[in-house]
């Protein structure tokens, strides 16, 4: 078995009246209050296991906690209603952070975690001291829109839960821990999570974390619909796919908010997940070939999700928000761990306010 809990972390089990769910956290060492507190939230098909490093990297006097969502780590099993988009997640969170009295913490959200923490803010649940976006979902969902966030078709044909692998179910399911498979856990770490040639001394934790998926069509990858567009295949209404369908996720609303933390947006400039050319926009594959009968870019563009984001962050400081954009050239899907140093240095700036020393 593998030891999954590094030195240094702390592991609990916090009680809510939605869940009971498994925190990870690094207390502060020096005494009395902390400088400050981070509450760290994952991604999809993963855990808070992959925040460790970064926690125990923090400046001593920074308390540093990190949440499973429900269906992933140590969490509760729960449906997931897709209809609230990443509302159940973001509810959650938020009770979680209520359970253990932190008053404004510093929120990151990593991949959907990003998604999550967006949608808290934009529900007002869960008042932020700072906000940080790594590689962050869309604000207008995943797959099936333009570059202004409308929908290509009425029902968002070719996102949500029908858009996984079911190789990839598979073998989650399976609990393969080789990479003997493309579509193996590992191999889809090595090769989408991080930049290919990318390896850590972690990488077993982290495919024990993705191996903590809870699935089935409540929670991943969830259900799906038919429908008449191409690929022929539309959202459903359960499951963590179906929750960044761009029919149920929209967090564009984040501009309007009367109060907007300063964001800080990282992202890792070989993203193949979140990325105008995603390797996971059915829409993009089919350009490429990969997915037979592709109407064409008229009908079914990629979705420049990249794009998208800026759009609405430059929106969020036009009206009187600020946002920082931080490039990681080195780095994919996981800036956490493929440039931990200048990630570090990029957080205790939007935390502490000191200048990142890291290049």
């Amino acid at each position: 078995m593998v030891d999954t809990i590094l030195p240094g972390i702390a592991v609990h089990r916090v009680e809510t009246a939605r869940l009971t769910a498994q925190v990870l956290e690094r207390p502060a060492a020096e005494p009395g209050p902390p400088d400050a507190t981070v509450l760290f939230v994952h991604g999809n098909v993963s855990s808070s296991l992959f925040w460790q490093p970064t926690m125990l990297t923090l400046p001593p006097g920074v308390r540093a906690l990190a949440v499973d969502l429900r269906g992933f780590g140590g969490s509760d099993v729960l449906p997931v209603d897709a209809a609230r988009g990443l509302g159940d997640f973001a509810e959650d969170v938020a009770s979680v952070a209520d359970a253990l009295g932190l008053d404004r913490p510093h929120v990151v959200g990593w991949s959907m975690g990003g998604g999550v923490v967006m949608q808290a803010l934009v529900e007002q649940r869960m008042p932020a001291a700072s906000v940080t976006l790594v590689n962050p979902v869309s604000p207008y969902g995943f797959g099936a829109t333009d570059a202004s966030g409308k929908l290509l078709t009425p029902d968002a044909a070719g996102s949500g839960g029908g858009g996984a692998n079911p190789d990839f179910i598979a073998r989650l399911r399976d609990g393969d821990r080789t990479a003997d498979a493309p579509s193996s856990p590992r191999s889809v770490y090595l090769g989408t999570y991080v930049t290919p040639g990318f390896s850590s001394e972690h990488d077993d934790i982290w495919v024990e974390a993705m191996l903590t998926t809870a699935l089935g069509e409540a929670n991943y990858p969830g259900d799906s619909t038919t429908s008449e567009n191409w690929p022929g295949f539309a959202p459903g209404h359960s499951g963590v796919l179906n929750t960044m369908a761009p029919t149920q996720f929209d967090v564009s609303g984040i501009v309007d908010l009367d109060v907007k933390p300063p964001i800080l947006w990282i992202r890792g400039a070989n993203d193949v997940i979140v990325s105008d050319t995603s390797l996971f926009d059915l829409n993009h594959l089919g350009a490429l070939g990969v997915i037979p009968g592709w109407p064409g870019e008229d009908v079914a563009p990629a979705q420049p999700m990249v794009a998208q984001t800026r759009a609405v962050l430059e929106a969020y400081a036009e009206r009187g928000g600020a946002y920082r954009e931080a490039v990681f050239e080195a780095s994919g899907h996981s800036p956490l761990l493929e440039e931990p140093e200048r990630f570090v240095a990029e957080l205790v700036a939007q935390v502490i306010g000191e200048a990142p020393t890291a290049a």
